[in-house]
């Protein structure tokens, strides 16, 4: 019921996947830049993540801990990006991080030679069909998949994308050439990102309560000046340029890798994520964003960048980006013509209960959730298939049962988005059509539906009954690893140590981790 609790708990095993990505992660010698072990000294922590735990290792042979940090530690890497955002840096990393010295890794796709797009017969666009693009996809097959090559026509094609019939989805004229080259994702490199994003999740949902990206705010501002705008220019063009592009019209050199999610057009000043009446948000908002990131997508967590560079490119966003140009004699600033309204308030959530859980999941029935997410939250509602955005992208519903809210993992965050809706998607706001004792039960029963799951795999965490009872007690308290509860024994590990409960931690500290659960 949106409560993380500490939970001792056994490493897992790399699944076969893994295992290859691990091989290859090996065999390219990634290892060599990149270190795996998080020492125990504050700005590791503040930057990395929580301390490296000897239990973590128990199925890396050879270790792969490194000392000499030419590129960035990995150990608290899993899912601090999502897999599209390592598809494009894999292809050029420089396109996401200037400054990397990172080499390209285009051997890992498949790079056939370049590609005629032509017509379908039926007033389509999709691909020649020749020896190289007969081995991705079946001209024959009645699913299709829509692909969006970038400004310079390259187009990435993932494995979702084998068997399938090709269509090339231009809706807003983001590539205007005749032919493209392909860049398509290989078994190697899914494994090898498979691989990347285990690892530190052995740990579960420590980034969910990762204090340096907490922020809650409601306004952030600074003075309109020409100075701060163009700082916030220089602080865009080497930090957000490579997937929202040159203009902000979300079509960049790498975002023709994020498929599942486009990055956000910017000249429309439609943002998913605010808490005002009006569309418009508050620099608070985009504030928040940018510091959060959106989880399970591409745009990852800037916590990193000094303020001032998040509050200069929140300038230029709203004054040089956030502005439409279709008449040019006339543009219209959506920032100064529309000023943010006044913030919703959020008050405190009620105390979590099995009665306000029961009336979520009655909610969800009647307000008719489960038309686009699916009777279990999974995504896969009977309306899912033709979702779409504001610019005619495909808009598929998030799967619930991930515990990766795009607003955030706290009940609050889940509240706001019913209160707001997601401006630019099929998603509405529930503001006036459910009263806020319903907003509050259906934000519960929506984070219940991710509870005792791995975050990684999204299996079912493998849990007694006793023992989900116990974590199910609101009375348990169990709010840091060194209170982590211990299995079997209705103890912290705290009380635990210091003589409390029967045991040996001796032998849990040294073979299993401090795992976060969502309570149920």
């Amino acid at each position: 019921m949106g409560q993380l609790k500490w939970m001792l708990t056994e490493a897992t095993d790399y699944t076969s996947v893994e295992q290859l990505g691990r091989r290859v992660y090996l065999r390219e010698g990634c290892w060599y830049c990149h270190s795996q072990y998080v020492r125990p000294v504050t700005g590791e922590t503040r930057r990395w993540g929580p301390v490296s735990e000897a239990g973590e290792y128990a199925f890396d042979v050879p270790h792969l801990f490194g000392t000499r940090r030419i590129g960035p530690d990995l150990t608290r890497v899993g899912l601090k990006y999502g897999d599209e955002w390592h598809l494009a840096h894999f292809w050029n990393p420089r396109v996401l991080t200037a400054d990397s010295i990172m080499a390209p890794y285009r051997e890992l796709f498949d790079t056939p030679q370049a590609v005629k797009i032509v017509d379908d017969g039926a007033g389509n666009r999709t691909l020649e069909k020749t020896s190289d693009t007969a081995k991705l996809f079946d001209f024959a097959s009645k699913e299709q998949i829509k692909l969006t090559p970038n400004a310079d026509g390259l187009l990435f094609v993932p494995m979702q994308a084998r068997g399938k019939f090709p269509l090339i989805w231009t809706p807003n004229k983001e590539y205007t050439g005749d032919t493209v080259k392909i860049a398509a994702e290989t078994e190697e490199l899914e494994g090898l990102i498979a691989y990347v994003q285990k690892l530190g999740m052995n740990r579960g949902k420590w980034r969910d309560m990762f204090e340096p990206q907490q922020l809650a705010v409601t306004e952030a501002t600074l003075p309109r000046s020409r100075e701060w705008i163009s700082y916030g220019k220089e602080v865009y063009e080497r930090r957000c340029i490579g997937c929202h592009g040159v203009k902000g019209d979300g079509n960049g050199p790498a975002a023709t890798f994020l498929f599942k999610q486009r990055p956000r057009n910017l000249n429309a000043a439609v943002f998913k994520f605010r808490l005002t009446q009006k569309p418009i948000p508050t620099d608070g908002d985009l504030l928040r964003t940018i510091t959060r990131g959106v989880r399970g997508t591409a745009m990852p967590a800037w916590y990193e960048l000094p303020l001032t560079d998040r509050l200069a490119v929140i300038q230029y966003i709203k004054y040089e980006l956030a502005v439409d140009r279709s008449d040019p004699a006339a543009p219209y600033a959506f920032f100064t013509e529309e000023p943010p309204g006044a913030p919703l308030y959020i008050g405190r959530p009620p105390a979590p209960s099995q009665q306000l859980l029961a009336h979520g999941k009655e909610v969800w029935q009647s307000a008719k959730c489960w038309e686009c997410h699916g009777n279990t939250g999974k995504g896969d509602g009977e309306k899912a298939p033709g979702l779409k955005d504001d610019l005619n992208f495909p808009a598929p519903p998030a799967d619930l049962t991930s515990g990766q809210f795009k607003s955030g993992p706290a009940v609050e965050d889940i509240f706001r988005t019913m209160s707001t809706g997601l401006s630019g998607t099929p998603m509405p706001s529930y503001r006036d059509s459910l009263s806020e004792e319903d907003r509050w039960a259906l934000a519960y029963y929506v984070v219940s539906l991710s509870a005792f799951k791995d975050p990684l795999t999204l299996q079912p965490l493998s849990i007694s009954p006793a023992d989900r009872a116990a974590l199910n007690d609101p009375k348990l308290e169990a709010a840091t690893p060194e209170d982590a509860y211990v299995p079997g024994g209705g103890r912290t590990q705290r009380a635990e140590v210091s003589g409390a409960a029967t045991g040996s931690p001796e032998r849990l500290s040294a073979s299993g981790t401090a795992n976060p659960l969502k309570k149920d």
